[in-house]
């Protein structure tokens, strides 16, 4: 996938991949593939301007991103006035202020087409990448989207890559507004096969001049199951345990296991509960009580409502990528050991 994104740069104005979207679980690696798109960019000499979706983004885009790379590559961009002169010239003192020639109002569209221009000199370009893509910033990503959809259509050194949860994204993208991005390359990222995860761990331990032993290792595999974001999580649990010795052992590995899950609640399970309604919380509880995908009918008899009710709440949960339909009248969790945390904390009212 980011061999097909450094191919789009490469190719040129108006080659498809210049507009990108990475979408998938929560842990599922998107903003380690934006990282990964943001470094292969700068290596081709492109300037990458990185912003999450959150309030505010294109602001912070247009008033301080854009202006701080038009400072380092125009030197019209900031001019220096005197402000103020104090005693004497031979002995006072002289201050200076500085103005950007773009502020106030230069537009995004302005920005972005200026520094277009300069970098086309050159022939690199700019690359604007965004993370969390949510429906709840939606005024601010057309507006975005709108001014990057008419710098495609001028053909410059341009290109934008996105990334959110997979119904976020589909959220925001059947905006009637947004058709710019219903256009652009979407890559799903899932789970890693255990060849891959085996593959992963071992080449990385290696790299770092320590040995694995092979139980070691397939303990480790398992335990991620092939969830990228445990797959980073388990490699640096276990390998913080006994850093200094030539070989990573059983025991390293079941405790490296433990830890990770542990921190795993923190990191995912607990964020993604958080905005989870009494009843969403409820829906889950009922089906933690199950070891493996859940009847439908079983649930609603748990929670003693009707057919609608727990459909209801049924879609709201596959929304939040918490669960997914795994064949009909069934329904699973979407992240792993998702149900064994939920079991863990039900006393605790997760």
């Amino acid at each position: 996938m980011i061999e097909q994104f450094v191919e789009a740069l490469e190719d040129g104005p108006g080659s498809a991949g210049r507009a990108t979207l990475y979408t998938g679980a929560r842990g599922a690696g998107k903003t380690v593939m934006l990282n990964a798109v943001e470094a292969q960019a700068r290596q081709l000499g492109w300037l990458v301007v990185s912003e999450t979706a959150s309030p505010g983004f294109v602001e912070r885009i247009a008033r301080q991103h854009l202006p701080k790379l038009l400072a380092e590559l125009d030197p019209g961009a900031v001019k220096r006035r005197i402000s103020g002169i104090t005693g004497p010239l031979s002995s006072g003192a002289v201050t200076w202020a500085t103005e950007d020639t773009y502020a106030p109002d230069s537009s995004l569209r302005d920005r972005i087409q200026r520094l277009t221009d300069l970098l086309a000199g050159n022939e690199t370009g700019l690359l604007i990448t965004l993370d969390e893509i949510h429906r709840d910033q939606i005024g601010e990503l057309r507006e975005l989207a709108t001014t990057v959809q008419h710098a495609f259509r001028e053909e410059p050194n341009l290109a934008f890559v996105g990334a959110g949860l997979t119904s976020a994204v589909s959220d925001v993208v059947n905006d009637n507004v947004l058709t710019f991005l219903r256009r652009a390359e979407r890559h799903a990222l899932g789970s890693v096969g255990k060849e891959g995860v085996r593959r992963a761990i071992q080449e990385l331990t290696e790299a770092s001049g320590r040995r694995i032993d092979p139980e070691a290792l397939e303990i480790m595999v398992e335990g991620t199951r092939g969830y990228p974001f445990l797959i980073q999580l388990v490699g640096a649990q276990t390998w913080r345990l006994h850093p200094k010795i030539g070989s990573i052992s059983t025991a390293d590995a079941v405790e490296g296991v433990a830890r990770a899950l542990r921190r795993l609640g923190a990191l995912v399970y607990e964020p993604a509960l958080k905005d989870a309604s009494t009843i969403d919380k409820s829906f889950l509880l009922a089906m933690a009580k199950d070891d493996g995908p859940s009847r439908m009918a079983d649930v609603q008899r748990r929670l003693d409502v009707d057919v609608n009710y727990a459909s209801q709440y049924r879609l709201r949960l596959i929304a939040a990528e918490l669960i997914e339909p795994v064949r009909h009248g069934y329904v699973d969790f979407a992240l792993p050991y998702l149900r064994e945390y939920l079991r863990d904390h039900a006393d605790a009212g997760i």
